[in-house]
């Protein structure tokens, strides 16, 4: 898988050592950390709460990691084509730019969300949000 990259700053993917990823989703947004020189990513957790809410469990994550930037998983259909959730995944991409001032980068997340149901995983979204950063450092060494 590729992915597009749409970042906020000149800052080059690859000079990002500790980012936080989101797999984004109206009811649920999954949350994973991970480090550049390990090449690993790990689910941190799955904000369900929505609104000011969401918002608040957000700064929250950032103020506890500290991240260097963020990432997006961007759905798109199997052929590339956009659909409904990746505008809606692009607007929030937008909407951590311009509160959090930090780098954005947009990640393709084809089925990331399958892999993670055929490992196992416990927490579907966080796993997923581990995959999409795991995909970020092997697209951006």
């Amino acid at each position: 898988m590729t992915g597009r990259v749409a970042m906020s700053t000149a800052a080059s993917p690859a000079s990002f050592v500790s980012p936080l990823a989101f797999d984004f989703g109206t009811k649920r947004l999954g949350v994973a950390t991970g480090n550049r020189m390990l090449g690993s990513a790990r689910g941190l957790r799955t904000i369900t709460e929505q609104g000011d809410a969401r918002w608040a469990a957000i700064a929250a994550l950032i103020q506890e990691w500290q991240p260097d930037a963020l990432v997006v998983g961007v759905p798109r259909h199997p052929d590339g084509a956009p659909h409904e959730m990746t505008a809606r995944a692009l607007k929030f991409a937008g909407q951590l730019r311009g509160r959090y001032r930090l780098p954005v980068v947009e990640v393709d997340e084809r089925y990331t969300s399958a892999q993670a149901q055929s490992e196992g995983a416990r927490d579907l979204d966080a796993a997923s949000a581990a995959l999409i950063l795991e995909q970020f450092f092997r697209e951006h060494p």
